[in-house]
């Protein structure tokens, strides 16, 4: 007998899990194949306000807050030694009336709460197997897994990661594009307080990022030269606190740099669609970005709430196919403008060609003087879409603040 679904969730990372627990909750029956992920994960995820939200209709949050800390500042310093160099900038969520821009959370705990509450769920039924097979049947997909088990789902929500089987399956193409870089991520402790203060320091290798978490800790994404790599795993624990230390030019005094720190290559990737007839890309299956700029799981937890509603919007999981343009229109615009912007202040980085240098100092140093182009720019990187035509920055304002900055 073959078992009958309305939603087939592949993959079960976060977003995978997020996506069984958001369709779960609109009533539906899924099928959630998703053997199990390595449980090793050390790095962190630094969660936007929105996805926070999200988490907490889904009950999830109240598990990690004690695991959480709070994002209060984010601060950019230049720490090239180029000839145009940006100015610090700082952006502090008090300046959108918000307590916190977000919070960072390890993510072993927010992985193990999650799979908690996908246990804790009638409506989801969890197949620890690999899928082989998907095609469309008439009003469903038939999806077969590497068992042999048969069942049918009327859509299916593609979060299998880079390599998805389930994207071959629809047919959906990928660009790939690598960085000659590899991001060097770990956890430390430290002797002052970061009093919830982000900092990226701009390296000529990339962003060198401290991320809060509670108490005197933090966590650590170092992009560097993959040739740099090796040198730095075999360090000696002391030679490598100073060296982390020294990079932060000692704003958090002594740290110590704790077990089980891991090296990621760094490389992006987007689908050529984000979806074909009932099948959905949320997450890595659809767009793969570098550590950078706390894109990642924000970006795929909007895949997962527009998937969602986009299915609910047309009369649910039997008209999904219905959904499927609207989707993918509405994720394209979103996530092309964040690859372009993470892409861009990435190459900006790393290129030693004077004009793009130029370029990165001056818009930092004009975004940090025009107040109104700042507060656009922070509630947008909050929640793309957000403006309204009453919200847009006041272009006469921004010039006059801007005039008042340079004494004119």
């Amino acid at each position: 007998m073959v078992e009958e679904f309305d939603i087939a969730v592949i993959g079960g990372g976060l977003a995978g899990t997020m996506a069984a627990l958001a369709a779960a909750a609109e009533g539906w029956s899924v099928a959630f194949i998703a053997p199990s992920p390595p449980g090793n994960d050390q790095r962190t995820t630094a969660l936007m306000t929105e996805s926070i939200d999200m988490l907490s209709r889904l009950g999830v949050w109240d598990e990690v807050r004690k695991d959480s800390a709070a994002l209060s500042t984010m601060r950019i310093l230049d720490g090239t030694k180029r000839l145009f160099r940006a100015p610090p900038v700082s952006f502090q969520s008090s300046e959108i009336d918000l307590p916190a821009f977000g919070y960072n959370i390890p993510n072993k705990p927010l992985m193990a709460a999650a799979s908690a509450q996908v246990d804790a769920t009638d409506a989801i039924t969890r197949i620890p197997h690999e899928l082989a097979n998907a095609h469309e049947d008439g009003s469903v997909m038939k999806l077969t897994l590497e068992d042999g088990t048969v069942l049918t789902a009327h859509a299916v929500i593609a979060a299998d990661g880079r390599k998805s089987k389930a994207r071959e399956c629809a047919g959906i193409s990928v660009k790939n594009w690598a960085y000659k870089q590899t991001a060097v991520v770990l956890n430390f402790t430290h002797k002052l307080p970061h009093d919830n203060i982000s900092t990226e320091f701009h390296t000529e290798s990339g962003p060198f990022t401290q991320v809060p978490l509670p108490g005197n800790r933090s966590s650590l994404v170092w992009a560097m030269d993959p040739d740099e790599v090796p040198g730095v795993m075999k360090m000696e624990r002391k030679d490598l606190n100073a060296r982390v230390e020294e990079r932060m030019s000692s704003i958090l005094g002594a740290v110590e740099v704790e077990d089980g720190f891991q090296a990621w290559p760094m490389s992006s990737m987007i689908a050529q669609n984000f979806a074909r007839s009932r099948t959905f890309l949320i997450g890595e299956t659809a767009h793969a970005f570098p550590p950078i700029g706390a894109q990642g799981l924000n970006l795929s937890l909007r895949d997962v709430d527009m998937a969602i509603s986009r299915i609910r919007d047309v009369g649910g999981p039997e008209k999904a196919d219905a959904a499927a343009l609207s989707y993918d229109r509405a994720r394209r615009s979103d996530v092309s403008s964040r690859t372009f912007g993470v892409d861009l202040l990435n190459r900006t980085l790393l290129s030693s060609f004077l004009p793009a240098q130029m370029l990165r100092a001056g818009g930092l140093a004009v975004l940090d003087a025009v107040k109104p182009l700042k507060i656009f720019a922070m509630r947008e990187g909050m929640t793309p879409g957000w403006r309204k035509r009453s919200m847009l920055p006041n272009v006469a304002e921004m010039a006059a603040d801007l005039r008042k900055k340079v004494g004119r």
